[in-house]
C-alpha cells in the first residue's frame, strides 16, 4: 500500500523557484562541460509519475522505495513545501513498511561530504588543490603529477581497487561485511595496478580517490574523519539523522534493512544492512535520512557550507557520461526539459540512492530504494530526477535524452 504525505504552505503548482546559470569554467587548460540553458522557473513536481516510478521499482526487485521533495522557498513565504512517498517494506522480515523517515547507507553521496570537508581546508588556507597529492602526504602515490583537484575529480588515473573486491557481488560483499581496513591498506590495493591514464588526462571514476580524500582529511585538519563531518557538516546543519559509525555495523535507530541482488538473479536477496563499510570509508560509508541529505545539497549549493571561491571551484565541470558532468565530488545531471540538478548517486550493499538540489538549493529530491546490484530499477530510480525537478511535459526534448546511470556510480558493482 502505497503512503503519501503532502505538507503545504503553498500550493504545489504555484511554485516559482528562480534558477541562475552558473559560468562553465576551464579545467587544466581544457574546455569545461557547459551547462545548458536555465528555465526561468521550476515547473511543478509530477507526484503522480513520481508515484508511479517508485511502484514500478517495486516490480523489478526492490523490496521497498521512497522519496522526498523539498522546495526551500515559495512565492508566498519562507515555509518549505514538502512532498513524500513510499512504497513497500523497510523490513522484509518483519513486513515493517518504508517511512520516509527511515535511515539509510547513502554509499557514495558520502565523497560530496568528504569534497566539502577539503574544501573548507583550502579556504582555511591548509590545502591548495593544485598542489601534489604527495606534498601532503609524502610517498604514498606513484606519481608526483597526482593533485588534489585529480583527485576530488576522479582524473588521477588511479585504479579502483572495487573492481577487484567486487567482482563477485555476493563473495565480495561476505569477505569484507565485517573486516576493518585502513586507508593505506585500500590504496595499496589500488596501487597493485598501474595507473589507468596520466594524471589529469580523463575523468574515470574510482573509489580510490576518495580514501586518499580521507587521508588528507585527517592529515591537514588532525582529527578523523567523523570529527569533522561532525563539526563542519553534520552539528551546524542539525543533521540528526547523519552519522559516520565505522567501524560499528550497525545503523543508529529507525531504519530501513538494505538487500543485495545477487548476480544470479534467480537467488534470495541477502540482506546487507549490517556492516562495516569499512572497504569504502570517506567513499561511501556515511548513514543519513531524505530529509538531511535535502537539507545537506539545499545548504552547499546554496552557499551556506563553502565560500563562493570554492563552491565555484566545487561546480568547475568536466563531460562524466551522457548528460552529465563531475565537480569535486559533485555531480551535475542535464535533464529533459533543459534543468540541471546537482548532488551525488549512491550505491552500497543494499541500497540506491538519488540526491540531488537545483542551482540553487531551493528545491531538493532524496530518493531511495532498499536493493542494489540491479540495473533496472537504478534505472528506474534515475527517473525521479524528471519527475521532481521537470514536472510533467507533454513534449521532451529530444536532444536532452534522460541519461543512462553508469556503472561507475555504483560503489559496489
Amino acid at each position: 500500500m502505497a503512503s503519501r504525505t503532502i505538507c503545504r504552505s503553498a500550493v504545489l503548482g504555484s511554485l516559482a523557484l528562480t534558477l541562475v546559470a552558473g559560468p562553465a569554467h576551464a579545467v587544466d587548460g581544457r574546455p569545461a562541460a557547459a551547462e545548458p540553458a536555465v528555465p526561468a522557473e521550476l515547473p511543478a513536481p509530477d507526484t503522480a509519475g513520481l508515484g508511479r516510478l517508485l511502484r514500478t521499482a517495486l516490480t523489478q526487485g526492490a523490496p521497498g522505495a521512497m522519496a522526498r521533495i523539498d522546495d526551500h522557498r515559495t512565492v508566498y513565504d519562507d515555509h518549505a513545501v514538502v512532498y513524500k512517498a513510499t512504497e513497500g517494506v523497510a523490513d522484509r522480515g518483519t513486513a515493517e513498511a518504508m517511512n520516509t523517515a527511515d535511515r539509510f547507507r547513502i554509499g557514495s553521496v558520502t565523497k560530496t561530504f568528504s569534497a566539502v570537508v577539503l574544501l573548507q581546508l583550502a579556504a582555511e588556507g591548509r590545502l591548495k588543490l593544485d598542489t601534489s597529492v604527495n606534498h601532503y602526504l609524502p610517498g604514498l602515490l606513484p606519481d608526483d603529477r597526482i593533485t588534489v583537484r585529480h583527485v576530488l575529480s576522479h582524473r588521477s588515473g588511479l585504479y579502483d581497487y572495487t573492481d577487484d573486491m567486487f567482482a563477485e557481488t555476493v563473495p565480495g560483499f561476505e569477505a569484507v561485511r565485517t573486516k576493518v581496513f585502513t586507508y593505506r591498506e585500500l590504496v595499496a590495493r589500488s596501487l597493485k595496478h598501474p595507473l589507468t591514464h596520466a594524471p589529469g588526462a580523463v575523468y574515470a571514476y574510482s573509489n580510490t580517490n576518495f580514501v586518499v580524500a580521507g587521508l588528507l582529511s585527517e592529515k591537514l585538519a588532525g582529527h578523523s574523519v567523523r570529527t569533522e563531518y561532525e563539526n563542519r557538516i553534520i552539528k551546524p546543519l542539525r543533521l540528526t539523522d547523519t552519522f559516520y559509525v565505522h567501524p560499528d555495523t550497525k545503523i543508529p535507530g529507525r531504519h530501513a534493512h538494505g538487500y543485495l541482488t545477487p548476480d544470479d538473479t534467480k537467488a534470495a536477496l541477502v540482506d546487507a544492512t549490517d556492516q562495516t563499510v569499512s572497504w569504502a570509508q570517506s567513499a561511501g560509508a556515511l548513514i543519513s535520512s531524505t530529509h538531511d541529505l535535502n537539507t545537506f545539497l539545499s545548504a552547499l549549493l546554496g552557499g551556506r557550507l563553502l565560500p563562493a571561491a570554492q563552491l565555484a571551484e566545487m561546480e568547475r565541470w568536466i563531460p562524466a557520461g551522457t548528460a552529465q558532468a563531475y565537480g569535486l565530488g559533485l555531480r551535475r545531471r542535464d535533464l529533459s526539459c533543459g534543468v540541471s540538478v546537482y548532488g551525488h548517486t549512491g550505491a552500497v550493499q543494499g541500497f540506491y540512492t538519488y540526491a540531488f538540489t537545483s542551482k540553487d538549493g531551493r528545491r531538493s529530491l532524496a530518493a531511495l530504494v532498499n536493493t542494489s546490484n540491479n540495473g533496472a530499477v537504478q534505472v528506474t530510480m534515475l527517473g525521479t530526477l524528471e519527475s521532481a525537478f521537470c514536472g510533467k511535459q507533454t513534449k521532451v526534448r529530444s536532444a536532452a535524452p534522460l541519461p543512462r546511470p553508469d556503472a561507475e556510480n555504483d560503489l559496489a558493482r
